[in-house]
């Protein structure tokens, strides 16, 4: 795939991609019989299990399923989902113009490692853990992040902006760690905290972005979840001017005026994902469908540049999606 046609989005922990495969392992939190479409309830006879990100259930309590359930199920020590989808987004961050992208999928837990998307790159979890039976515990992951960031690199709508130039691609390479904890609001469900900070090793903005985030899920019944997710995004000073200041030989091609941007807080965004299997049990892997709603709101100087202000909007949504298969 052109990472020159991949314009990174304007909610940046959560990349649309990782978003929309965040929540694929997370259904089986719930292995439970049809009863668990009363998950919420206090009262429900069948008890799930909260996951990381880039892991499988890790195990369910005695009122959970059946003693062999997890025999039986696809998430083993090793699986996998992958799939693709397609998402409209901006066609940079801070542009009104909206493009559609594809997005390839590939989330699942191989050699003990787990792995997840995000954005055009990936997250490794090495804490992500097998299932075990037992009941709900908190959960730890940490391990490497890898994106590449295509901003400005390719199909810009806006002809003034396009007048500034393209600008390189970025590979940004870090470190990413989380904390779930299962049983907020009911059984079923958790709360997890996240952070990733990355620097870009290509030589393009040459600068460092700290990512923190929080997330809400729990299942609806045995095969569908929803997940809402609020983010942050900081950037440095490299950062910044990269994406965000106009040169003066910038201005005199586009007519914009000159400006000279810092970093600091660079966006706050939420997103909404819902995720459905196809033949409402998850432990079987097999097809499901992802959809993801979300919007940002860019701020400091990446709301003030002249691209965002005069060229564009510090209001940035997205939508999309995508079908996996999991095995």
């Amino acid at each position: 795939m052109n990472m020159k046609h991949l314009p990174s989005q304007p909610i940046h922990a959560i990349a649309f991609a990782g978003a929309l495969a965040f929540s694929a392992p997370a259904l089986a939190d719930d292995p439970s019989d049809d009863g668990a479409d009363d998950a919420a309830a206090e009262g429900s006879e069948q008890d799930g299990r909260p996951q990381n990100a880039g892991g499988p259930p890790e195990g369910v309590t005695s009122g959970g399923p059946p003693p062999g359930a997890f025999a039986n199920s696809v998430f083993d020590d090793t699986w996998l989902t992958i799939g693709a989808g397609a998402g409209l987004t901006p066609s940079y961050s801070g542009s009104d113009d909206y493009v559609v992208i594809p997005l390839p999928l590939i989330v699942g837990r191989v050699g003990g490692i787990g792995i997840s998307p995000n954005g055009p790159g990936f997250n490794l979890d090495v804490l992500s853990k097998a299932p075990a039976a037992g009941p709900p515990e908190t959960s730890l992951s940490f391990g490497p992040t890898f994106r590449i960031r295509g901003d400005r690199n390719g199909q810009i709508k806006d002809p003034v902006v396009e007048l500034a130039g393209d600008l390189d691609t970025a590979l940004e390479v870090g470190v990413q760690g989380g904390v779930s904890f299962p049983g907020v609001l009911n059984r079923f469900d958790r709360v997890g905290l996240s952070a990733a900070v990355r620097w870009d090793v290509l030589g393009a903005h040459d600068g460092m972005l700290i990512e923190p985030g929080i997330s809400y899920f729990t299942p609806l019944g045995r095969g569908a979840a929803v997940q809402f997710i609020g983010s942050a995004s900081f950037v440095d000073d490299s950062f910044a001017d990269y994406y965000y200041s106009v040169t003066p030989a910038q201005s005199t091609a586009t007519g914009l005026p000159q400006f000279n941007a810092d970093g600091g807080l660079n966006s706050l965004g939420v997103t909404a994902i819902a995720t459905v299997d196809l033949d409402n049990d998850v432990l079987n892997g097999g097809f499901n469908v992802y959809m993801v709603g979300g919007f940002s709101r860019l701020m400091g100087d990446a709301a003030d540049t002249p691209f965002t202000a005069e060229r564009g909007s510090a209001s940035q949504f997205i939508s999309g999606i995508g079908i996996g298969y999991t095995f």
